[in-house]
């Protein structure tokens, strides 16, 4: 991957979601009835953007997790978007770790991806549904090696 800017700071789903959110509550507030073709367009991109990410697993987070996970991460050797996109997606699997960290199989034993996958699924909040079919399925698997 290259940089193409090196200024560009990157911004998390989480910060996307409060900003998009907040951005909303002021214009109900100020009640503006009169909008221009642009400003029909970015109230659709706004709309679109706001149903795709309240489906991710940033709805549940805060500023205070976000803090809580990057200072937990300063202990693995990983870069700053393999780290957003461990925010951002809050993998449950050693798959899906291995997809978002660049040759995951050359930088980090098994131990090291089980410890980032304890550290994500501690702090990270994630669906009490999706955590209940998670469990399930270890279950079903320790169940099975038996």
């Amino acid at each position: 991957m290259e940089v193409k800017d090196a200024n560009a700071a990157l911004l998390s789903n989480f910060e996307v979601f409060q900003l998009l959110t907040d951005l909303k509550q002021q214009r109900k507030e100020s009640g503006k009835n009169k909008q221009s073709s642009g400003q029909q367009n970015l109230n659709t991109i706004m709309y679109e953007t706001l149903k795709y990410i309240s489906k991710t697993p940033c709805r549940y987070q805060s500023p205070e997790t976000v803090r809580e996970f990057l200072a937990a991460m300063k202990g693995h050797k990983l870069t700053k978007a393999e780290k957003l996109q461990l925010l951002n997606h809050r993998p449950v699997t050693a798959v899906e770790i291995q997809l978002m960290v660049e040759e995951s199989e050359e930088r980090l034993t098994e131990e090291q991806i089980e410890s980032l996958l304890q550290t994500v699924t501690s702090i990270l909040p994630g669906d009490s549904e999706e955590q209940q079919r998670d469990s399930a399925m270890a279950t079903d698997s320790k169940g099975d090696r038996a």
